[in-house]
């Protein structure tokens, strides 16, 4: 028996458990397409279409040099892409692509995904924060780098229907998506309650930096936003000194060396109704 999540996403099957509990030691293949297949199929119960082209993806993503440490393949190779997706996208799952997800909003490729959570450079403990938690897998793919999760949507029936994406697959098993804490709100306000955090990921587009989220990263953080003009912003890395006189400066680099990556724009909630954006 199945049910249709809301908003046209996947079916929602009941399915058998998954054998082998995700761990931060726990380690699949990842020398060979076939014997990563085969052991995720046996231990983690997954399809096996699915898990070649998560497959074939990674390695498009490697060349690219959109991941390279081993830690982040191991994440996306552990992360069902094809999870939190429509279900009229899901064949295409792990395209080179932008995909619809509804409400205005889209998952971002893989390729950038990638990129930006390598570029975050976290370890196992870091607290991290996510504006935009849109589809889910952002956050799902960061719950397999630590045990800290905090994602906030500003749509509130997308974040309704993203965190009963998560509670649905905790139900089977993936017990990773129980680090994720999220909440519908604007984040250009950040999560103070949680503050301060190790790592920040906006993943909307802004002109400028929130001096929220700034103030709510630890000294020598580390905060991944687009800025630039609507459509138009440029990935810019962030790390947070704090001098011995309490002043702040920040370090910038552009992940893309000036590439131009179009984000959807970072939206304000006026009251509880979303109007217009954060740019100044």
């Amino acid at each position: 028996m199945s049910v249709l999540a809301a908003g046209g996403m996947m079916p929602l099957t009941t399915r058998a458990a998954i054998s082998t509990p995700f761990t931060f030691d726990l380690e699949p293949p990842m020398t060979a397409r076939e014997a990563f297949v085969e052991w995720m199929v046996n231990n983690r119960g997954e399809d096996r279409h699915f898990l070649g082209q998560r497959w074939d993806r990674l390695q498009a993503m490697v060349e690219h040099k959109d991941v390279w440490d081993d830690v982040v393949k191991r994440a996306f190779l552990l992360t069902p892409r094809e999870e939190f997706v429509q279900k009229v996208n899901r064949s295409h799952s792990y395209d080179h692509n932008f995909l619809d997800i509804g409400y205005g909003v889209t998952i971002s490729g893989p390729h950038l995904v990638g990129r930006m959570t390598n570029s975050l450079e976290i370890k196992q403990g870091d607290k991290v924060l996510e504006i935009g938690t849109g589809s889910g897998f952002q956050s799902s793919f960061l719950a397999h780098l630590t045990d800290k999760c905090y994602s906030i949507e500003i749509i509130k029936p997308l974040a309704e229907r993203t965190r009963g994406v998560y509670d649905e697959l905790i139900g089977r098993g993936y017990s990773e998506f129980q680090n994720i804490t999220t909440k519908n709100a604007d984040g250009y306000y950040g999560w103070e309650e949680f503050a301060p955090f190790d790592k920040i990921i906006v993943t909307c587009g802004i002109d400028h930096v929130p001096p929220p989220l700034l103030k709510q990263l630890q000294p020598q953080g580390v905060m991944l936003v687009p800025i630039g003009p609507p459509g138009a912003q440029r990935v810019l890395k962030i790390i947070k000194g704090v001098e011995a006189d309490g002043s702040t400066h920040i370090a910038r680099t552009d992940i893309y060396n000036g590439r131009i990556v179009p984000f959807v724009p970072f939206k304000k909630l006026d009251g509880d109704k979303i109007s217009g954006t954060h740019n100044t």
